[in-house]
């Protein structure tokens, strides 16, 4: 699967469903799942050097000469989705990660029933 490498505390946004759009000074003609992973840096509130949801790609929007929004669907069963979390080294660019790490979390997102449940247990403790 094609992965991102994101500021760790970015990422939690992404990942509650408050970030919806990631911009970057690139284009890309891909669309589609996009793991999503914290970089190693320690930043409050991030979970440093992990993946911990795949977003879905749906569109790229152009603002100004060089800036861009990467629109993310939301967390649903055909949109974007929470994986248990795994340690990824990241990479500038788009990089690949091998589709059988993945493994997708018992709920889909933050509105699913449990959600808090797993996210206290599985989440919270690699919160930095």
């Amino acid at each position: 699967m094609k992965a991102l490498s994101i500021r760790s505390d970015y990422v939690m946004d992404i990942f509650k469903g408050t970030k919806t759009i990631e911009y970057r000074s690139w284009s890309t003609n891909y669309r589609g799942d996009l793991l999503i992973c914290g970089t190693a840096k320690k930043v409050h509130g991030g979970v440093p050097g992990y993946a911990t949801c795949v977003a879905k790609v749906v569109g790229i929007e152009q603002y100004g000469e060089r800036d861009y929004g990467w629109q993310l669907a939301p967390f649903c069963s055909k949109g974007s989705y929470w994986i248990n979390p795994l340690p990824v080294k990241g990479q500038l660019g788009l990089f690949n990660v091998d589709d059988r790490l993945i493994v997708p979390a018992p709920v889909t997102g933050p509105n699913d029933p449990g959600a808090g449940r797993w996210f206290d247990q599985v989440i919270a403790p690699l919160i930095y």
